[in-house]
């Protein structure tokens, strides 16, 4: 956000009172999302007020970070586009099935997607707002053909990317460290 990039409104917080006071101004339908996580692990919607209240509860008593961030209704799929070196590499598409979670270890599926040079360039820019030269940036498109900066990952798996794109991610990662990256 301070980079100027599109994201989700977003409440981080630490105490019940606060998380409540965040559900509430970003429109009671949230997704609350661990602080270090991967694979779409330990992440919750929440849209109902009680069950606001006692999930903000709990993550208060385990002294957790709470990243409130307001859901963004989209058309049940994301792009996962791996950056490297400025440039992106290579990207999926991951559908849902049966959830509002994209993530392939969540259910969903992948299959390879060829950018527009917009969604490249947004997750070129949101790698280097990070400083990261290599990174897994999540783009979701919104109800209004807009699209959001959902997370930047600097240590991205490539797991289900390399089967669904054909490539060979991790021979151009190693290509890309000992020859572009280390010379740099």
């Amino acid at each position: 956000d301070a980079a100027g990039l599109p994201v989700p409104p977003t409440i981080v917080c630490q105490h019940a009172a606060a998380a409540l006071e965040a559900f509430d101004a970003l429109g009671g339908d949230v997704v609350v999302k661990p602080i270090f996580g991967s694979e779409g692990r330990g992440m919750v919607r929440v849209s109902d007020p009680e069950m606001a209240w006692r999930t903000f509860r709990t993550l208060e008593r385990t002294q957790a970070v709470q990243y409130v961030q307001q859901f963004i209704r989209h058309p049940g799929w994301d792009l996962r586009v791996f950056v490297i070196g400025g440039r992106g590499l290579t990207a999926m598409r991951r559908r849902a099935r049966g959830d509002w979670r994209t993530n392939v270890a969540q259910g969903g599926a992948g299959e390879t997607v060829r950018l527009t040079a917009e969604e490249e360039r947004l997750a070129v820019r949101a790698a280097a707002a990070l400083g990261v030269p290599l990174a897994g940036v999540d783009l979701l498109p919104g109800p209004g053909g807009e699209w959001y900066v959902l997370e930047v990952n600097a240590v991205p798996g490539w797991r289900a990317l390399a089967p669904a794109t054909g490539m060979d991610v991790a021979s151009a990662v190693m290509r890309f460290l000992t020859e572009e990256y280390a010379h740099a």
